[in-house]
Parts: structure tokens; C-alpha cells; sequence
């Protein structure tokens, strides 16, 4: 059965479309204030962002990289130290150790939930470990009791990625206020996205707050005035304002995003075909439905020449790009992550996606 209109993987089109008077209203407040960079916006969105996220603090910044690069300068990660983190994750993971001269140590993932190995951690951890960075992949928390324990054990910073689980819930609690700091993205095809790049750090710590602040501006906190060396990493006004727009529709669009999970979870039932592993303690917002089959290519081939278009996180694991081959990783050193990366697809997946394209997707899928 060919699908006559086409089903896509994403399509910010449609949101846009269903808000785009609000959108226009909140960049027209912006441009008449002409608070471009930094102001009133920003610290609204903040203090919003703070409280979804149950913590005390929350600092805007220009882009997801920028907050994991800031967290490592925050907890004074440097050269010879090294950071843990899981090789099956955006390279921005990755890029945040590098940034200070640090060593990214990558570690395997779980064969069935795809997030980080908590045994694999604890046995990566040498003397120079300083940090972990847990990441949510794909919307799914990973195990945090285990890392704080292990943590804890070994009197290390515990960093969350959360830069595709804005919403998502641990044991009930939104994620972003588990760890020393929360790093969050707001690309534009996250769940909760801007339209351009932005970020933000959240936190309970109010010093690490300040200094991120300042970092943030420059390296400081008065105009021309610089206590440190600093970085220019603010995040617009009107980033700021479409995201405390957007985040008044969030849950309800995580709310459809599971609706959405449930009919492919409820309905996939070809052998070739499996699912991510949802432990009882995670509630994901589903930011990606991925799952894995032996004929990663044919599937995609076979789903585009029934007009239904997929996407593909990430075919290259951390540990094996070329940007980290100094590190001297081989293939097949990390072999659930290296599966994962070959046998990977991501199903279409939007709050806008209607339950007959989903239900097309499921039906195609099962006569794969």
C-alpha cells in the first residue's frame, strides 16, 4: 500500500502555523522594547523555565553546546581530568570536555534502554575522573539513582544532557534538577524549540548561577567592566520570548507525542522490528521514537518508496568519529553503542503527526 501524501519525519511547518499570531505578537513586544540580547525576556523565560523544571535558577544562553561547554568551565573540569560520558549521543556531548582540554572517556549503552551503562561507568572511573555527563537519549531519562550513587561514591559531578528531555520525568520529577546542572537545547526541532539556536543551564547552585551569568556577558555582570575571562554566549530576546510562548504548550505537546508513541508501541509487531525499553521509572516526552532492525538501509528504502521519511541519530557514534581518533577507540570497543549507530531509524514523531499518518506508519512498518 503506497501512501499517497507524503509523512514526514518532522514538520515545523504545522506547528508554526497553529501559533504563528501568538509567535508574531511575542517578536513584535520584543522589537518595540528593542530588547535584543539579554533583559526582560530572557529573565522571564528564566524564571519560568526554573520553576517547570522545580529548581531555583535558570540561565538562558545562545545554544545547547554552550551550556555543556560552560558546565565543565563552572565545575572547573581541565586539562588531565577526564569526563564519562555515553559514546550514543550528539557530538555536543562529546565537544564539552574537549572544550577544556579535558579527556572524554566514552562508555557503552544498555542493549535495551540504548541510554548510558551504569556498569560500564563505574568501570571507566580512574583518578582522573572528575565528572559524569547522564544523557537523556531520545527523550528517555537514563538511571539517575545509579549515577548519583556512583557519584556520590566516588565524589564526582553528575552533569544531565537534557538537551532532548525538556519535560520528560524521572521517578515524577521533570528532569533538569538531579544533577550539579541541567543542560538544556532548544534547537528548533526539539520539543520545546526556539527558531534559531539557544540553551540554558538550570540549577539549584547559586553560585554556579552567577558565574554562568557572567561567563555568559563577557565575564561579567556591568557593562565594560570584566572579572574573569568570559565567553559571549547570551541568548536573544526573541529566542526568549518564542520560548516562553512555546512552553505554555509543552506539556500538552509532550502529551501528544506519547499518544503518538503509544499507537507505534501498541501496534508494532513485525520481528524485524525493536523497540527502546521504557523502564516503569522513566516518562519520556518522546522527542525521538527510534528503533533498531538487521536491515537498518532496506527499511528506510522500503518506508521512502511508500512516501513515509525518516530520520537516522546518530550512524556514527561518539568514540569512533575521526575528530576523536587521538583517543585511540576501535571499533567494536563499544559494541551496543556501535549496533545501535548501524541499526538505528527514527519514526516519523511531532505533536501534529494525526493518528491515521501514524497508524499508515505503523501498518507499513508491520509489512516490512
Amino acid at each position: 500500500m503506497k501512501v499517497n501524501e507524503s509523512i514526514y519525519f518532522f514538520d515545523l511547518k504545522k506547528q508554526y502555523s497553529l501559533i504563528k499570531e501568538e509567535i508574531i505578537e511575542a517578536l513584535l513586544k520584543v522589537c518595540e522594547s528593542t530588547e535584543f540580547s539579554g533583559g526582560t525576556f530572557v529573565k522571564n523565560f528564566e524564571r519560568n523555565f526554573a520553576s517547570y523544571c522545580n529548581v531555583k535558577f535558570a540561565a538562558g544562553l545562545n545554544s545547547g553546546t554552550s551550556a555543556l561547554h560552560l558546565a565543565m568551565v563552572i565545575l572547573n573540569i581541565k586539562e588531565d581530568d577526564e569526563v564519562i560520558i555515553p559514546a550514543n549521543s550528539f557530538i555536543a556531548t562529546a565537544w564539552a570536555p574537549a572544550y577544556v582540554n579535558a579527556t572524554p572517556v566514552f562508555v557503552d549503552c544498555d542493549s535495551d534502554t540504548w541510554n548510558i551503562d551504569v556498569k560500564d561507568v563505574e568501570e571507566k572511573i580512574t583518578s582522573k575522573t572528575k565528572a559524569i555527563i547522564g544523557v537523556h537519549l531520545y527523550g528517555q531519562p537514563c538511571d539517575i539513582d545509579e549515577l548519583i550513587n556512583i557519584a556520590n561514591k566516588y565524589n564526582l559531578f553528575l552533569v544531565e544532557d537534557c538537551a532532548q528531555a525538556a519535560g520528560s520525568k524521572y521517578k515524577g520529577k521533570n528532569i533538569g534538577c538531579f544533577g550539579e546542572l541541567g543542560c538544556f537545547s532548544y534547537y528548533p526541532g526539539k520539543n520545546l524549540g526556539a527558531y534559531g539556536d539557544a540553551g540554558a543551564i538550570t540549577t539549584n547552585n547559586s553560585i554556579y548561577d552567577e558565574h554562568i551569568k557572567s561567563l555568559r556577558n563577557h565575564g561579567g555582570v556591568r557593562k565594560y567592566y570584566h572579572d574573569q575571562i568570559g565567553y559571549n554566549m547570551r541568548m536573544s530576546g526573541m529566542q526568549a520570548a518564542i520560548l516562553n510562548l512555546k512552553l505554555g504548550y509543552l506539556d500538552n505537546w509532550n502529551k501528544r507525542r506519547k499518544e503518538i508513541a503509544e499507537i507505534y508501541s501498541n501496534n508494532i509487531v513485525n520481528s524485524k522490528i525493536k523497540l527502546q525499553f521504557q523502564p516503569d521509572w522513566a516518562e519520556s516526552n518522546y522527542h525521538l521514537f527510534v528503533v533498531t532492525t538487521e536491515e537498518r538501509d532496506e527499511l528506510i528504502n522500503y518506508l521512502a518508496e511508500n512516501n513515509i521519511y525518516c530520520g537516522l541519530h546518530y550512524p556514527v557514534p561518539c568514540h569512533l568519529q575521526k575528530a576523536f581518533k587521538y583517543l585511540g577507540y576501535k571499533e567494536g570497543s563499544l559494541p551496543n553503542c556501535e549496533y545501535l549507530a548501524k541499526h538505528c531509524i527514527s519514526l516519523p514523531m511531532y505533536p501534529e503527526l494525526k493518528n491515521r499518518e501514524a497508524e499508515i506508519v505503523v501498518e507499513i512498518v508491520n509489512k516490512f
